[in-house]
């Protein structure tokens, strides 16, 4: 069977989403997690965009060591140094460079002639392959070049030395059968097909990105490009979970393989929604809530009587449990980490006791634990966050008759220190008495939510908060049966991170 390369760019295109940007140990922490869930190539970053993006690119590709770390670059000598810079020390380090061939982007956004836009190729894929064996090229928004001049194009790629060609469909606007008969006709008009791989990134504004993706596969496409969860500009990209089950559950029909773990696939979601402040859609193909739920009548029947009857894959392959077991408070340490680990989620010593503790102060409020609140108390930001400010105690008092007030007491460098403030209702009395003791100019709360992680008047509160500060936003998230608890934990989390 072929083997199809996986080319995650979630930390690049997904990153580029608005809203959706991360800090550079929550992007390793998401490089490490694609390294283990065995994707072959991670696109870390655009590292001449910022000096931030390049510091990360080249963090990510000195310590990952199991798969291909790459940058992208434009057609300019100093992005590609900057790109090379980055993933020098990678294990298999790639460029990744780009220019447009299709007439809008010539004519409007270039303002380059056919000529010119071939040249520059031959130009610039020689240079970068002067700089290391591993080159991509992609010719932007490919889906809406003319064919004549994309086989060009192509064909100088590969001379100049690209090893690997990437057919964008930039602004989502194919179908799958256009899709297929593309790659088809590249491969087989191409006079040096045979010398480079071809890849496919595809977008969703459609909804067809993974049809796209898949289509191409079919046609002879050797690598797909996708995010974790679809993210990525605009509606986003194929998503990266549809994409490999999508493959592996229908190997019938694509006839090929992976190197991917899919048993690291729900984990490895499920962090990316974490860290971003986000939520799986209840529907969403393969990790949302419903995925394996069945509630009809008719649908329970047949599942009972055989799985198959109802479910094309089993949520055990992705990662996710399909037993209903629960925890309290006289579970040990190892049942809890056995379970854990079957949930998809490895803690080192010192972590698994910092959960421990947690997972036993929930035990205490409620009888059982379920497999959800286990999730959500994994969390991901105690795991590098520093803590300079801590909360200690609070006290609320409102009314719908008078104003709300709160008393809060944060613990920073050993010291407890106290103030009281007024709000319109509780959450916003005690966000004021957080602002009076961390003190500081540019912080703007940007979006709050709270959600019940369970069923229950008991139930498990998980609280979202995000801040706007120098133009970044920064995520908090808290975990209490007291929402205004964890309402307050979340909000010092993400002032702590702007710190």
């Amino acid at each position: 069977m072929r083997k199809i390369q996986i080319f995650d760019t979630t930390l690049r295109d997904g990153e580029q989403a608005p809203s959706c940007s991360m800090h550079i140990s929550e992007k390793i922490e998401v490089a490490l997690a694609l390294e283990a869930l065995g994707v072959d190539i991670i696109e870390a970053g655009f590292a001449a965009s910022s000096p931030g993006d390049f510091e990360s690119v080249k963090a990510i590709a000195d310590k990952v060591r199991n798969c291909s770390v790459a940058s992208l670059a434009r057609c300019v000598k100093r992005d590609i140094d900057l790109a090379y810079e980055a993933v020098k020390g990678g294990a298999d380090p790639r460029i990744h460079v780009f220019l447009a061939t299709s007439p809008i982007h010539m004519q409007y956004k270039l303002k380059m002639t056919e000529e010119k836009v071939l040249k520059v190729i031959d130009e610039h894929v020689r240079y970068t392959r002067n700089l290391v064996d591993n080159v991509e090229f992609s010719c932007e928004d490919a889906t809406r070049s003319e064919r004549p001049f994309l086989v060009k194009a192509v064909e100088t790629a590969i001379a100049a030395g690209a090893t690997v060609i990437n057919i964008p469909d930039t602004v989502g606007y194919t179908t799958p059968t256009e899709m297929y008969d593309l790659i088809k006709y590249l491969k087989t008009n191409v006079k040096n097909a045979d010398k480079a791989k071809f890849s496919v990134h595809c977008h969703n504004d459609l909804g067809l990105a993974v049809a796209n993706s898949l289509a191409a596969v079919e046609a002879g496409a050797d690598q797909v490009e996708c995010s974790v969860n679809g993210l990525g500009e605009r509606a986003g990209n194929a998503a990266l979970e549809e994409v490999i089950m999508g493959l592996v559950t229908r190997q019938d029909k694509y006839q090929c393989e992976l190197n991917v773990n899919i048993k690291k696939i729900y984990a490895t979601s499920n962090l990316v929604y974490k860290i971003l402040g986000l939520r799986a859609p209840i529907n969403k193909p393969i990790v949302g809530e419903n995925a394996f739920a069945h509630e009809a009548g008719i649908h329970q029947h047949g599942v009972l009587a055989n799985r198959a009857t109802y479910e094309i894959m089993s949520p055990q392959a992705v990662g996710i449990p399909s037993n209903s077991m629960i925890f309290g408070k006289h579970s040990g340490k190892h049942a809890i980490r056995d379970r854990l680990s079957t949930l998809g989620y490895t803690l080192t010593e010192e972590e698994m006791n910092v959960f421990f503790e947690k997972f036993k102060a929930l035990a205490d409020k409620r009888r059982k634990v379920s497999d959800a609140e286990l999730v959500a108390l994994v969390g991901v930001e105690d795991k590098y966050e520093e803590k300079e400010y801590q909360l200690d105690r609070f006290t609320v008092n409102s009314g719908n008759k008078s104003s709300s007030s709160a008393v809060v007491r944060l613990l920073v460098n050993n010291q407890l220190i106290e103030k009281v403030a007024l709000g319109h209702g509780p959450v916003d009395a005690a966000f004021n008495a957080v602002d009076k003791i961390i003190k500081g100019s540019g912080r703007e709360l940007d979006d709050y939510s709270i959600r019940s992680i369970t069923d229950g008047n008991d139930a498990l509160g998980e609280a979202i908060v995000r801040i706007k500060f120098n133009d970044a936003i920064y995520t908090g998230t808290g975990l209490s049966t007291d929402i205004i608890e964890a309402s307050i934990i979340a909000y010092i989390k993400a002032i702590n991170k702007t710190l």
